[in-house]
């Protein structure tokens, strides 16, 4: 049920995954998120939807409920910065064993 809507095309997909993983493109979004917005194919539907906050009409265009969640903890800023959370540094660190101090300071973190 919670994949009935989802549409892998949708563009604001796309958004998301890219806002959780560039660090530079998250800070465009939180000082100029209608220039970031612009850069996008989104439709007009999704960017309203994203403007306006209306996560339940995102959902319903196909947004990923994954990345539904994401994109307000992004906007709101509940999610620590992407990737950072208590559990994802669990999981990163049992992932990437010694790798993990590089590969958080290839990403700025």
């Amino acid at each position: 049920m919670a994949l009935e809507y989802f549409d892998p095309l949708l563009r604001t997909n796309d958004l998301v995954q890219e806002l959780k993983w560039d660090r530079e493109l998250r800070a465009r979004f939180e000082s100029s998120e209608k220039e970031v917005l612009d850069a996008y194919p989104l439709t007009a539907e999704e960017r309203t939807a994203i403007l306006d906050r209306d996560f339940r009409k995102l959902f319903e265009l196909g947004l990923h409920p994954y990345l539904l969640s994401q994109l307000a903890r992004l906007i709101y800023g509940t999610g620590e910065t992407a990737g950072t959370s208590g559990a994802a540094t669990a999981l990163l660190r049992s992932l990437l064993g010694d790798r993990y101090d590089s590969y958080m300071a290839e990403r700025g973190e």
